[in-house]
Parts: structure tokens; C-alpha cells; sequence
């Protein structure tokens, strides 16, 4: 009896020592930080990219065909489905007049649905000149104080303009395109344009999926202090030359640009540069136990995609100006690492899919 129950015990042992050491293979600790696992972290199943389709293609062209409209004032007609109608408008709940329920000079698209159902139906077959009451109902999915409230309106017709649409044809591509010059080509462009907008999107959804679970399992063992207080003066001397910009004192800058008081700011600040420093040091050490590095052709490839997050665009240079090397290579470690991750984390169908 006793050997068995020694048997059974040395079982129970090595399968949690084995348990155990599949587990810390899957995290890293240093003297810093520890992810107990950053390795095949479990995530909801990411919907694949969007499928592309003709029909794709071809709202995505009428919209850019839209953009490039040309509009002329009409005079001599009513307001029909499609024009933009400018109008001023005076909204009232029991005679009285409401909290942004009017404006003057409003460009309006009929069939647009901006407005309340019924609004824009309303203004079809009136005239430049025409004033008129309207009475609708604001829907029950509203804002809590107008939710299925009765309203009239007081609208005034003052101008009314019409859209023509540019033909589609090569002289169009030619003017919208830097690449394609004939119909069929455009096509094919946008098609591949929007196919890699997809893949992008769902790439992008898995990467934070996966860093965000492997942030959920890491914990801050120890702040370099002479960094954390280094960084915070960093972010906090970069607010006082933003509000130096403005002319504004620092104090009434952030009240007005941020919405909170000095001391409300400095304790956001606080929060975010440990925040950024716990995902440096979690990126510094999974990169150094997967033998990740940033070689400079991946670093360049890195920081065209940063510029483009960061509204650059495509200038890097101006990228570089704005922020310091050691910042920009960090971030782009980290995009490295966030891929890694992703290509080694496992998805899993989420309870609600079920």
C-alpha cells in the first residue's frame, strides 16, 4: 500500500513539475518584469478579412467619383432626392425651442439619413424661399432626454445645389490615379488596395488581441525611478511648449485642450509612462528570449508603417524630427514582437460566437 501510494504521489509530482515547466517556457522573468506567458496565449477568434468583391470595387470608386463631384445651384426646380439642400431650421418641443435643435446654413444631402426619419422626405418638392413647419418624433434609441419626443420643425429652404457625377472613363482614372490610366486597371488597383486594407485590419486585430492578453499577464517587478521621473518631465515639458504654441498660460491650456487641472493631468502622466514602460521592458524581454532583433531593412519597413499611424504619411523624415531614435526603434521592436506574437498565439472561438 505504501509503495503504491508512493507511486501515486511521484506521479501527481512529475506531472505537475511538467506541468509547471511547460508553462514557465511559455513566460520569461528577469529582474524587471515577469509574463508568466507570452507564448500561445489564447485569444477570441479574429474574423477573417473581409472578402473583396466586385461590388466592393465598385462603391469604393463611386464614392471617390462622388468626392470628385462638380455641383452647379439650382434655381428654376424643387428639391428632389440626391441634392444638397442649404437650410436653416428651427426645432421646438411644446413651443419651446430645445438644446442643438437648430442651426442656419446647413448643408443638407437629401437621402443621406443624417436627420430624423421623415426630415429630409420633408424638404423634397419645396423651393429656394420656401418656409415650412414639419412634425416628426425623435426614435426611442435617441438621446435619453429627446427619446421619443415629439418635435416640429421650422425649416427654411435657402439654397439648393445639384451633383454630377464624373463618367467613369480613362481620363478620370488618369486624374485619381498615380498608377493605373485606363478603367480596367483602376479596377484592379482598387481592388488590390482594398484586399490589402482587409489583411491589415485583420492583422492588426490579432496583434492587439494577442499584446493585449500577454499585457494582462504581466506584472512590473521593479520601475528604473531616474527613467519613470526622466520620461514624465519628457511628457510634461512637451504639453507646456504645446500650450507656449497656443499663447496660453500651461494651467488654462489643459483645462480647455484636456478637460482637467494640473494635478489631474500630472496623475494621467504618471499612469501613462509606467504604462509605456511596462510594455517596453515586456517587449526588451521576450525579444531577448526569442532572439528577436531589429535589423535595419525591417527597421526602415517599421518606420514607414509608424509614420502613417502617426499621421506622417509617408514622411519619415519629418518622423525622425519629431521624435528621438531610442523612441522610434523601441516602437518598432515592439511592432516586430506584436507580430511575433501573433503568429504564435492560438484563437479560440469566443463564448458569444457559440
Amino acid at each position: 500500500m505504501k509503495k503504491k501510494v508512493a507511486l501515486l504521489l511521484t506521479g501527481i509530482m512529475t506531472t505537475s513539475l511538467l506541468l509547471s515547466g511547460c508553462q514557465s517556457s511559455k513566460g520569461v522573468e528577469n529582474d524587471n518584469v515577469k509574463i508568466t506567458q507570452y507564448k500561445e496565449v489564447e485569444v477570441d477568434q479574429v474574423s477573417k478579412a473581409q472578402e473583396i468583391t466586385d461590388k466592393s470595387v465598385e462603391s469604393y470608386i463611386n464614392s471617390v467619383r462622388e468626392s470628385n463631384a462638380s455641383t452647379k445651384k439650382i434655381k428654376n426646380r424643387a428639391v428632389k432626392k440626391n441634392d444638397t439642400v442649404t437650410i436653416d431650421f428651427v426645432g421646438k418641443m411644446n413651443g419651446k425651442k430645445f438644446k442643438n435643435g437648430s442651426a442656419d446654413n446647413q448643408d443638407l444631402k437629401i437621402g443621406s439619413n443624417t436627420f430624423i426619419a421623415g426630415f429630409e422626405d420633408s424638404i423634397i418638392g419645396h423651393k429656394v424661399g420656401d418656409k415650412f413647419d414639419w412634425k416628426g418624433k425623435f426614435p426611442e434609441n435617441y438621446s435619453e432626454d429627446l427619446a421619443g419626443k415629439k418635435v416640429t420643425f421650422t425649416i427654411t429652404v435657402k439654397a439648393i445645389k445639384e451633383s454630377k457625377l464624373p463618367a467613369l472613363d480613362d481620363a478620370f482614372v488618369k486624374k485619381v490615379s498615380s498608377k493605373s490610366k485606363t478603367v480596367a486597371e483602376y479596377k484592379k488597383e482598387v481592388k488590390a488596395q482594398l484586399e490589402k486594407q482587409a489583411k491589415d485590419t485583420y492583422t492588426e486585430s490579432l496583434e492587439t488581441a494577442a499584446w493585449n492578453k500577454v499585457m494582462e499577464n504581466t506584472t512590473v517587478k521593479k520601475y528604473d525611478e531616474k527613467e519613470r521621473k526622466s520620461m514624465e518631465k519628457q511628457w510634461i515639458d512637451q504639453y507646456k511648449q504645446y500650450a507656449k504654441a497656443y499663447n496660453m498660460d500651461y494651467e488654462k491650456f489643459l483645462k480647455q485642450q484636456m478637460g482637467m487641472t494640473e494635478k489631474e493631468f500630472n496623475k494621467q502622466v504618471k499612469s501613462a509612462v509606467k504604462d509605456t514602460m511596462k510594455q517596453n521592458m515586456a517587449t526588451d524581454a521576450i525579444a531577448d528570449k526569442e532572439k528577436i532583433e531589429l535589423s535595419k531593412k525591417e527597421y526602415n519597413s517599421k518606420l514607414k508603417e509608424i509614420a502613417n499611424t502617426y499621421g506622417y504619411g509617408a514622411n519619415v523624415k519629418a518622423l525622425k524630427q519629431a521624435f528621438p531614435e531610442k523612441e522610434l526603434k523601441q516602437l518598432a521592436l515592439k511592432n516586430v514582437v506584436k507580430a511575433w506574437l501573433a503568429d504564435n498565439c492560438i484563437q479560440v472561438a469566443s463564448s458569444s460566437s457559440n
